[in-house]
């Protein structure tokens, strides 16, 4: 691991001057469905990718973060309560909103005096439920509720608040949820979200903030088929003998990097960017829909499976952390921490006590550049769709079970990021660790019941 000591606790924050020692800002951004290897700054050769390579080289890269899961509403849900998809709320694609008991980090956030606003999708409550954002500690919400009605890029209408918002798409065959195609493509989603999140940072720039910011790119429309890749320009990529869906999916990643440059350069004409925290992640894995191939891009880099595999390639995710002047800038780390973690390191940042039951814990040390050895921790992940599939982390051992009646692979990350060689039968007692915690770490519920094998 690549780091250097940097002498800074959050007790600090009370003895420096009143413009110092302002809570900081935080913005979380996360991409939909972007790859371990989509960056530059993780390999990628034929994506260009400058603004996020910049904010790498500028702060701390993480080669080792895995996302909550393998697909976006569970992975969001661990992300938002700091509890694996054994034990939080959502674990799977099904629409089950948050409860008032599920406490997320918005509402820590806006206990500690935070604007608290998310811009993008959110994908943990239907209209009317408990689980819509205004409900879970966010003052400001805009975007998409649902995560099917969030493939269309040219909806008829996003939400503001509780409020449904107009816009001049027209949508073919437009379902219940909001989803479709739209005919006329005149409002591009993003570019409005963009243009939300730059409104949100001037409004609420002179207090601290917490800003989620997660965006749709590069997600595919599945309604769209093999037109799935929904940009308004496939620019810079459009003469390239590229398939058109990865030129648009090379466009969408282009987009998105541009539009993230853009707010950086906003936090620093603001006078914002030593206060402000900025983490850059994706939900999981790479997809293969719309007409995309993650192949073509080597989107996964070197990891094997895709978006809904419990192979790395499907959870482990690009994760970058800038704060300047706080965390030392050309930092490659390769801690493993997973998205259980972000909650309770919010609550360090900001000087809250970490409630008990928890599944994450506090990585601040690390980020601050000081000694933090995790490496016997055990990660979990669950996932329900079309059968029931968990993993495992222990230190560099990866164990994947594809049923509850079939044997666990073994893998030894280290020489095997690609998870191809299965090593069960040469490791009996790894094995039966591994599958002991696989068989007693999840807590069954109305939703996620007890698989019998």
């Amino acid at each position: 691991m690549s780091c250097m000591v940097l002498c800074w606790h959050p007790i600090r924050l009370q003895s420096e001057s009143s413009q110092d020692r302002r809570l900081p800002n935080v913005l979380f951004i996360m991409a939909d469905d972007l790859g371990w290897g989509d960056l530059g700054s993780y390999g990628q050769q034929r994506i260009m990718t400058p603004n996020l390579d910049r904010l790498a080289s500028e702060g701390m890269r993480f080669t080792q973060v895995y996302a909550g899961s393998t697909v976006c509403a569970p992975s969001r849900s661990v992300l938002m309560t700091g509890l694996h998809t054994g034990h939080t709320r959502i674990r799977g694609n099904a629409r089950v909103p948050l409860l008032p008991e599920d406490r997320i980090v918005a509402e820590y956030f806006k206990s500690a005096g935070y604007r608290t606003g998310i811009i993008g999708k959110w994908g943990l409550g239907e209209p009317g439920t408990t689980g819509i954002p205004t409900s879970k500690g966010f003052d400001y919400f805009f975007g998409y509720l649902n995560q099917r009605h969030a493939h269309n890029y040219y909806p008829s209408y996003l939400w503001k608040n509780e409020q449904q918002i107009s816009l001049p798409n027209v949508v073919i065959n437009e379902d219940a949820s909001g989803g479709g195609v739209s005919s006329n493509k005149i409002a591009y989603s993003h570019d409005l979200i963009m243009e939300e999140a730059a409104r949100f940072i001037d409004q609420h720039g002179a207090h601290p903030f917490f800003l989620y910011l997660p965006l749709t790119l590069p997600h595919a429309n599945n309604e769209a088929k093999q037109q799935g890749m929904e940009v308004p320009s496939l620019e810079p990529y459009d003469l390239m003998d590229w398939p058109t869906a990865q030129k648009g999916h090379a466009a969408m990643i282009g987009r998105m990097d541009r539009d993230i440059g853009s707010l950086v350069d906003q936090l620093k004409s603001l006078d914002l960017e030593k206060h402000t925290l900025i983490f850059f992640t994706s939900d999981n894995g790479p997809h293969r829909e719309g007409g995309n191939d993650p192949d073509f891009n080597d989107s996964n880099g070197p990891l094997r499976g895709i978006k809904r595999s419990m192979h790395d390639g499907g959870i482990r995710v690009p994760m970058i952390a800038r704060w300047t002047d706080r965390i030392a800038a050309g930092v490659v780390d390769d801690t493993v921490w997973t998205f259980a973690d972000f909650l309770p390191t919010m609550l360090d940042l900001i000087g809250k006590s970490i409630p008990l039951g928890l599944d994450g814990v506090s990585i601040l040390p690390t980020l601050m550049g000081q000694h933090q050895d995790l490496s016997q921790r055990m990660h979990y992940w669950e996932f329900h769709e079309r059968g029931f599939k968990q993993a495992v982390r222990w230190g560099n051992w990866k164990g994947v079970r594809h049923a509850l009646d079939q044997p666990l692979q073994l893998f030894h990350l280290i020489g095997d990021a690609g998870e191809s060689y299965d090593l069960a039968g040469q490791y009996p007692a790894v094995v039966k660790k591994l599958t002991d915690f696989l068989d007693h770490e999840r807590t069954p519920s109305e939703h996620w019941p007890v698989i019998v094998p």
